[in-house]
């Protein structure tokens, strides 16, 4: 299956929709190159409900969302990692709601290299209340969700499942509209591929990122995602073979086309896949890795 991307989902700002029998979304107003149409609030249950990622700290945000939930008892507040538009809303619906907060851990600073910041950054105020752990449970009314350890986007990043309907709920793990930002130091691009293979293991019948529509042929699909990977990987190393060891330079080839304010984002995607190929003895370089470094093929 050809890595194809679906960028048709649409939705009304702040308001919360129904999805399926037992999910609703609210769509966050916060547009942008690497959230899309923005960030997508997910409830799940009735009347007693969880919130997995409740967003950025945007007054109007914030408002959308309390008159969104002001009939419902918040149990649980699952964040699937800590950038700033996923979880700094999660402090203040623990506030008004008493709900109890669930993520892998703190952010692990920092969340850019040589001061070039590419995400939306990092949340270093969120410390959950229940610090989650691979192949954890969480039980609410009417609900069960296991908890997946997917790092590589970010070392804390989990995805959770709503087991008895096999929908998984994927954060940036996967998106249907784009691949996923690895940002080194905290984003590991081994790290990352281990954790997408990982989830070939499972039987998810769809999978719903944080930012855009379902995936709802996610194997085929999460397949595609590894092998764009190593496409990408490949076409490093055809650039270092032909002597092309500086970063700038080799998104130029790679990345033909591309939208200047996009760059850094690949710079850094590279500079992941650069780590990894240093790690695995097929590189080297002169000096501590970096953005500035300047790479060469280990030739046998």
């Amino acid at each position: 299956m050809p890595l194809s991307f679906d960028r048709s989902f649409d939705a009304p700002y702040e308001t919360l929709l129904s999805v399926g029998p037992r999910i609703r979304r609210l769509l966050a107003r916060n547009p942008s190159p690497f959230t899309f149409k923005g960030t997508g609030v997910t409830v799940i249950g009735h009347g007693h409900v969880a919130v997995i990622d409740p967003g950025p700290d945007d007054p109007d945000h914030l408002a959308a969302l309390k008159a969104a939930l002001k009939n419902e008892t918040v149990s649980h507040i699952l964040v699937t990692h800590t950038h700033r538009d996923h979880s700094p809303a999660a402090r203040h619906l623990r506030e008004w709601t008493g709900a109890t907060t669930y993520g892998f851990g703190p952010h692990r600073p920092p969340s850019s290299d040589d001061g070039i910041v590419v995400e939306e950054g990092g949340d270093k105020d969120f410390i959950p209340d229940v610090t989650v752990r691979d192949g954890d449970v969480i039980e609410g009314q009417g609900f069960a969700i296991d908890c997946i350890h997917t790092p590589g986007h970010t070392s804390n990043h989990v995805c959770y499942a709503l087991r008895d309907e096999q929908v998984l709920f994927t954060g940036d793990h996967v998106m249907g509209w784009s691949t996923s930002v690895v940002v080194p130091p905290d984003g590991d691009m081994s790290d990352y591929l281990d954790s997408l293979k990982k989830l070939l293991t499972r039987d998810d019948k769809v999978y719903w990122p944080t930012h855009g529509g379902p995936i709802r042929d996610p194997k085929p699909f999460v397949a595609a995602y590894i092998e764009h990977r190593m496409e990408r990987e490949a076409q490093i190393l055809a650039c270092l073979d032909a002597g092309v060891g500086a970063i700038p330079e080799m998104v130029m080839q790679i990345y033909v086309g591309l939208a200047p304010a996009l760059r850094p984002a690949a710079a850094m995607s590279v500079f992941g896949h650069l780590i990894k190929l240093l790690r695995e003895g097929k590189i080297s370089t002169d000096r501590a890795p970096s953005l500035a470094a300047e790479f060469r093929l280990n030739r046998r």
